[in-house]
């Protein structure tokens, strides 16, 4: 495999680290701590992509049945379905953000702390 490449030549001007074998992978992935990393992502992915999902399908839902509440004007030419609309377009961005930031805190660190170890043991 790929990832069972040797380690460089003795004397070798190679600086890059060397790459875990498949059995430090395996290890690695069975560890209570990326079982923990999973976790952590996934108890804050699933439910915001399930109710983003839920919102944008409200939003379509909406538009095909309830068009004289989407076409009720809120200011001069500007109706509910086009602040719905540019809602899905703020509610977007507010997720990515969002994720960016929760990532940056509680992903990053043990993700690399992980990444560092299996460098070090390969």
């Amino acid at each position: 495999m790929a990832t069972d490449a040797p380690p460089p030549p003795e004397g070798s001007t190679d600086t890059r680290p060397t790459r875990p074998t498949t059995e430090a992978f395996l290890e690695t992935q069975e560890s209570a701590e990326f079982g923990e990393l999973r976790r952590t992502h996934r108890s804050f992915a699933f439910p915001l992509t399930v109710a983003f999902v839920l919102w944008y399908l409200l939003y379509v839902l909406l538009s095909n049945y309830a068009g004289g509440f989407m076409g009720t004007k809120v200011y001069g030419n500007i109706n509910v379905a086009f602040v719905f609309g540019l809602a899905q377009f703020a509610t977007t961005f507010l997720i990515a953000w969002f994720y960016a930031r929760h990532a940056a805190a509680k992903l990053d660190p043990k993700a690399e702390a992980i990444k560092s170890r299996m460098e070090a043991d390969a």
